[in-house]
């Protein structure tokens, strides 16, 4: 049977009209620790947005991602697909900054930092409150709890808890596994153990012993501590303003740089690359841009960061909208080849 001229026209533009429709791979990184961009990630169905993301990201064991945002919404879990499962916290509308994800007793709990409640709280997975710690008056420090605005918690292994107040006067606060106030460390300057805007916390346990690893942003450093918060050793390389930091499956950090872009350690804490690296530097750091200036493979202002079993990394941009993005690795077989 033969095929009519112009039908064989129209098939071949409509054939072209689909290609160049369809979403061309971005990658990111260098051999083989190349990235490919997921096209589309983590939209709603009906075309709205999530609203302002403003906080941090955690992989939960079942592989799902838990993001904040600054709505009634404050924590949506998405499955690996990019796909919305379930949302909660009405009540914590408008803070919620930091979360720190952790198993106790065979079951996974979060630490929040809400920096608008002024308050670490600590909750199940689907976000029933099992306690909260309000502002360390103890310390001395503050007038009021108006002046403590914490960004990041953490916990360690003998559970107790780090309180970052990265959003007030750039104290971290020791507590014991009671919730007791022990101290409190680091305070505002540039020198070693000081600190300007300590944004994020994690716990480092690469080493003999775990230690705090502290995003020192405003420094533009990273900086470790021991579990009694005793300063051990800085990292002040190749980093704009580090806002928080993930384990790679290698053994290297994946950090969020508010200034356009990933920065991948190795397990050293060596520079490895930069991801996403935004070219516009007025794009970079600002919590205004709309949509029409995003662009699949740039970062606008990384904020959150996760990164699941397989490699993948989930990067929470700080923007009004809400910007989730997933990068998942490429192998080297399959650039080599150009697949």
């Amino acid at each position: 049977m033969r095929c009519h001229p112009i039908a064989v026209v129209v098939a071949m533009l409509s054939t072209l009209a689909a290609q160049e429709t369809m979403p061309a791979t971005t990658l990111l990184g260098a051999k083989e620790h190349t990235y490919r961009w997921v096209p589309g990630f983590a939209r709603l169905a009906d075309g709205k947005e999530f609203g302002n993301m403003h906080g941090c990201l955690v992989v939960d064991r079942a592989g799902n991602v838990l993001c904040n945002t600054d709505t009634e919404h404050a924590v949506i879990v998405f499955s690996p697909e990019g796909k919305v499962l379930r949302s909660w916290g009405k009540d914590f509308r408008g803070g919620l900054h930091g979360m720190c994800l952790r198993e106790e007793d065979g079951k996974e709990v979060l630490y929040l930092a809400h920096h608008g409640r002024h308050e670490i709280v600590k909750t199940t997975i689907d976000g029933e409150v099992q306690w909260t710690l309000g502002w360390p008056q103890a310390s001395g420090i503050y007038e009021n709890e108006g002046q403590y605005n914490p960004t990041a918690v953490a916990v360690g292994p003998d559970g107790r808890i780090f309180a970052a107040d990265g959003y007030g006067k750039s104290w971290v606060h020791l507590y014991d596994k009671e919730r007791k106030y022990v101290k409190s460390f680091g305070g505002p300057g540039n020198g070693p153990g000081k600190m300007q805007t300590p944004h994020g916390l994690w716990l480092d346990t690469r080493g003999k012993e775990p230690l705090l690893l502290v995003c020192d942003r405003e420094n533009h450093r990273l900086q470790w501590f021991t579990m009694d918060g005793e300063h051990v050793r800085t990292m002040d390389k190749d980093l704009r303003r580090p806002c928080n930091v993930a384990l790679r499956p290698d053994g290297g950090l994946a950090v969020a740089d508010l200034a356009g872009r990933i920065t991948l350690l190795d397990k050293d804490d060596k520079l490895v690359t930069h991801l996403g690296d935004n070219p516009a530097e007025k794009l970079r750091a600002r919590n205004d841009v709309k949509r029409d200036q995003w662009k699949d493979g740039e970062f606008l202002s990384p904020h959150g960061i996760a990164v699941d079993k397989s490699g993948a990394i989930y990067v929470m941009d700080w923007n009004f909208l809400g910007r989730l993005s997933k990068l998942v690795p490429e192998p080297v077989e399959a650039i080599e080849s150009g697949k």
